[in-house]
Formats: structure tokens, sequence, C-alpha cells
């Protein structure tokens, strides 16, 4: 999975996606604060690759992409569009192959434009980033090479608050970035990063009208947050594997950035600081019950300015939820399966 798999939709119902074999199963609320729906697959009836990657642009669409296999040895990569959580997706539609025909070179990465365009990137046969872009009225523009060099899988893809949109990908010595200088212009590789980047840890977030930060693990296990322009900075030790959720929310009046990722003692760990203001400092608080080794964790704040986190686990189908309580501080309820 790439990207925030918990969303909110335009109506204000919560939906959650996971993978289920060669499907993509959605549920939804019913209606805000639940209950929810039973499971149902994305797409149609398309078989499909176990990867998934989710993207949502301002109007609250989300945008779902992965692999299908094609013929043996090869794969193609297909995306969908979901306008309401409670409604059906509309059905898988190819999108080609950043390197025309091939297998899978990579997970792909999602991100939509401020005119709703969704942009797909995945790494390339090359070693560098290729793209994929939604055209305005209907249709996809051309595959395009971004370029790069020894990028490695697990790619950020995030819009500014701007609209526009912009690429992280670890290499062997550090961070790339790239970013639009138009609305559906090419993104274009801004500037490199020298760190010990982790290898699956990035996730990007938009955190003020000019900045995006991307948040990653180090090889010494520190959680990192890093500008385009700046230098990176170490918010805390990371309390557990795989890359956090992060999400900005009002916590007591103040604009805070929070963080949420599965512990090394398999439960789920908080901790948020006013937004870029690392300084500030940050801990992690623990919460929930001890969760598979392979639940993932997501975050996103419902209709009324709650944050709302989500744990699911692939192998047993378990979606845990919890919503912060109407009272200072960041009190949650206690976790529910769904």
């Amino acid at each position: 999975m790439n990207g925030d798999w918990l969303l909110r939709g335009r109506d204000g119902r919560l939906s959650v996606y996971q993978l289920s074999g060669d499907a993509v199963l959605c549920r939804a609320e019913l209606g805000a604060g639940g209950p929810w729906s039973a499971p149902r697959k994305v797409g149609g009836e398309q078989r499909l690759h176990p990867v998934l990657a989710v993207g949502q642009g301002a109007d609250g669409y989300a945008h779902l992409a992965s692999w299908r296999p094609t013929v043996k040895g090869e794969a193609g990569l297909v995306h969908s569009t979901h306008f309401r959580p409670h409604l059906a997706a509309l059905d898988w539609h190819p999108i080609g192959h950043p390197n025309r025909t091939g297998d899978r070179t990579g997970t792909p990465a999602v991100a939509v434009d401020a005119q709703g365009r969704a942009h797909v990137f995945v790494p390339n046969r090359g070693g560098g980033v290729s793209m994929v872009m939604q055209k305005e009225k209907g249709g996809w523009d051309p595959w395009r090479d971004l370029k790069g060099r020894e990028v490695r899988d697990g790619l950020a893809a995030v819009a500014g608050e701007s609209g526009r949109v912009e690429l992280y990908a670890a290499v062997s010595q550090g961070l790339l970035y790239w970013r639009q200088e138009k609305p559906g212009a090419q993104p274009v590789l801004q500037e490199a990063l020298e760190a010990p980047v982790r290898q699956g840890t990035l996730r990007a977030l938009a955190t003020s009208p000019e900045s995006t930060t991307v948040f990653y693990t180090d090889t010494s296990g520190g959680l990192c947050a890093w500008r385009p322009g700046g230098e990176p900075v170490t918010v805390l030790p990371a309390a557990g594997p795989g890359p956090v959720s992060a999400v900005r929310c009002d916590l007591d009046g103040h604009d805070c950035t929070l963080l949420v990722q599965r512990s090394e003692n398999r439960r789920v760990a908080f901790a948020a600081y006013p937004t870029e203001r690392e300084s500030a400092g940050a801990w992690w608080t623990e919460s929930g019950p001890e969760l598979p080794l392979d639940a993932l964790v997501s975050l996103t704040t419902d209709e009324t300015g709650r944050v709302v986190a989500a744990t699911a686990s692939p192998s047993t189908g378990n979606l845990l939820l919890t919503r912060r309580k109407d009272e200072p501080g960041l009190a949650l309820e206690a976790w529910r399966q769904i």
C-alpha cells in the first residue's frame, strides 16, 4: 500500500481501502460516524497484483492505481476513480507501462492536482521515475520520463496547498525531489539531498502554502523531516518499521502535525508537534491492542475536524478504528472493530 488508505469523502463519510488477494476492497460509513458497509470490490472483476496506491484530490475524489497481469511475465498499470465512498468506483482503466511493455517495475504513487487530475508515478527499468497524467477533459497524456538514478521503490507523491504536484524518491545516497513549476507541467528535478534514508519509509504532507514536508527513517533509526531548501531534522526515534502516516489537525487551537506509526511493540504509536516546528520536540504515546506483524496504520480527520486513526491487517482482514475524544489533548476513544 502506498499513500493514505483511510479517507474522508466530500460527503463527510469515511472510507477505507484494503488489498484482498487479487482485488481491492472498500468499506465506507453508511452515515457520518457509522455504521459501516460490508466490504465491496473496487473497479469490477479485473484481477490485480497485490499492490495499491491511493491519492485524493481537494474535491474529495479518491484515485487508485495498481498493476494487473497482462500476458505471461508482463503487467500493466490500471487506474480507478471513486467519487463517493458509498457508491461503486469506476472500472479499472488501463494506463500503460513506463517502459511500454514488461513486468512490474515498482510500486506506484498517486497525487491529484488542484484541477482534479491524477498523476501516477512509478519507478522505471532505467533506474529513474516515469509519470502519466490525466487530461483535464478525459483521457491520459503520454508517459513522461522524469529521469533520476538508482531510484528505490516506495515513492512519496503529494499535492501542495497550491495544488501543484511534488514527488520524493529515495536513492542510494539520499533523496530526490521533483516539483511542478505550473499546473499541468511535467515535474522537474529540483534538489538532491545526501542523507542515509531507509528504503520504504517515505511519507509526504503539505504543511504550509509554500512547503511540503517529507518524513523518512534514517539508517540509525531516527524519524526525520525535510523540507526542500533546508536541512533535514530528526524529530524523534522511529517507533517501528515502515512509513508514518501524517495529518495536519487542530489540537487545542494549535496547528499541529500528528504522526502515527506501528511500534516495535506492535501497537499504534502517536506523536504530535506544532506544524513545521520540529525543534519543539515530540514523543510517542502507544495506544490500542497488539497488532499482527503485517498491520498498517492510517490517519485522517472527520467532517468535524476530529482525528480518526485506523489499523488494518491484510492477513486477518481485521479493521480497527478510533477517534479523538471531544476534550483537551489527544485523548482517544476505545479502539473498535468495524
